[in-house]
């Protein structure tokens, strides 16, 4: 699980999300809706795929892409469809 802190407030990606956060950087694999979103950067449209414990952590989640991985694999919908083609 990985947390963020902001504000006071902790927040932290699910332990059922970093499956396919995972199999997404390792494997090159398309994950949900909601990961795709986050990880094309468009969080208005992430917010309409988030169940209710997504919702309240799209800060960790946002925290984890930007300092844990590969630039390369997101920030757009092209830099995802790119690394999904590799």
């Amino acid at each position: 699980m990985h947390k963020f802190k902001f504000g006071g407030k902790t927040y932290y990606i699910p332990e059922r999300m970093m499956g396919g956060i995972q199999r997404y950087i390792n494997d090159h694999i398309r994950p949900g809706h909601f990961l795709c979103y986050i990880i094309c950067n468009d969080l208005k449209n992430s917010i309409g795929f988030a169940d209710e414990e997504n919702m309240e952590n799209i800060p960790a989640f946002v925290d984890y892409f930007y300092n844990y991985t590969p630039a390369a694999c997101w920030g757009s919908e092209e830099k995802m469809d790119k690394w999904l083609s590799q």
